[in-house]
């Protein structure tokens, strides 16, 4: 039995006292191990990712350093060649590899989960029930139905497999960060209040594409606010729209909805997206203008208007632009 068993036993000695090489152990490979993975699991990703040859060899390490029952879930960049029992106890103590996660302006709660789901591996059913959570909205003095809004889209860097309500926070917070003492006596001077410029910055975020036009935008609406007329902004219509987003018709524009701003005069309720930095500074800092219309140009930009009669004039010309768009396609795709 002695003999059978010395080539083993050499074997684990070598794991033991293997010494890796330094000079190859810079290289590494980035490993991802979900929560509540087995330890079977786990060599099997080890395995796949080769950073052991012997799974059987991985588990008997594992169970002998008892770590067969700690062995950390994330995110891990594992240098390579390790010996077993290295390899062990680097995942066992090794820190969670942050991850850089950029969420866009204008997204909205289901695609902010989307992108978190793809990104960090969460529950994204989860993550757009917590934004629900009336718990959460009164923990942050949220007085809406959603934080639709308040998930200030920005580069952050988490942890794979990171807890749900923990990234809420962070977004959440990192908004109401923007809202400082000065920002707070810039909106008593406006007569605004926080759930108000996230609304309006929301519309904004709709309707700019670049970014030296949103204070002129947030300007539009504020004179249309103040003479009682009114917002008729067409994101507030592809908010409620199932099929967002498309070209809106003209039956669009007549949903019985407190978001319907071609119906109802004001503000809706809330916000429609979650605005960026820049579209809630304009609104706090908009333009002194007089224009009470834009429309698009086609090329990104907006051309601005005091009058019906002037705002009907460049619509039609941006319509000329899109129809010979569209018969310029029409003829790509025949021919």
């Amino acid at each position: 039995m002695i003999l059978l068993s010395l080539p083993i036993v050499v074997t684990l000695l070598v794991d033991y006292f293997q010494i890796p090489d330094t000079a190859r152990t810079v290289e590494t490979r980035v490993v991802k191990i979900p929560k509540g993975a087995s330890i079977e699991s786990i060599a099997d990703t080890l395995l796949k990712m080769e950073l052991i040859a012997d799974k059987k060899r991985f588990l008997f390490w594992a169970k002998t350093l008892k770590k067969d029952r700690s062995l950390k879930a994330g995110y891990f960049e594992i240098p390579l060649h390790l010996n077993y029992p290295q390899l062990v106890n680097y995942i066992s103590t090794a820190r969670n590899k942050e991850i850089r996660v950029t969420l866009l302006e204008g997204w909205c709660i289901p695609e902010i989960a989307i992108a978190l789901r793809q990104q960090l591996n969460i529950d994204p059913e989860k993550f757009k029930a917590l934004c629900y959570d009336s718990s959460v909205l009164k923990q942050w003095g949220i007085d809406a139905e959603s934080l639709e809004g308040y998930l200030l889209p920005e580069t952050y860097y988490f942890y794979w497999n990171m807890d749900e309500k923990d990234i809420a926070d962070k977004l959440v917070r990192q908004c109401l960060q923007i809202f400082t003492d000065s920002v707070q006596i810039r909106m008593q001077q406006i007569n605004f209040n926080r759930h108000q410029i996230l609304t309006l910055a929301s519309i904004v975020e709709g309707e700019a594409i670049v970014d030296d036009e949103r204070a002129t935008i947030a300007s539009v609406y504020y004179n249309r606010l103040r003479r009682r007329i009114k917002l008729q902004a067409d994101p507030t219509i592809q908010y409620i729209l199932q099929d967002s987003p498309r070209r809106l018709l003209l039956k669009d524009l007549e949903i019985d909805s407190p978001y319907n701003t071609y119906k109802y005069y004001g503000l809706p309720p809330g916000p429609i997206n979650n605005p960026g930095r820049k579209s809630i500074m304009a609104v706090l800092y908009p333009q002194q203008t007089d224009y009470l219309y834009f429309v698009a140009r086609g090329d990104g930009r907006h051309t601005f208007t005091r009058s019906a009669a002037e705002h009907a004039r460049e619509k039609e010309k941006f319509d000329r632009i899109r129809r010979e768009v569209n018969r310029k396609n029409r003829h790509l795709k025949s021919s």
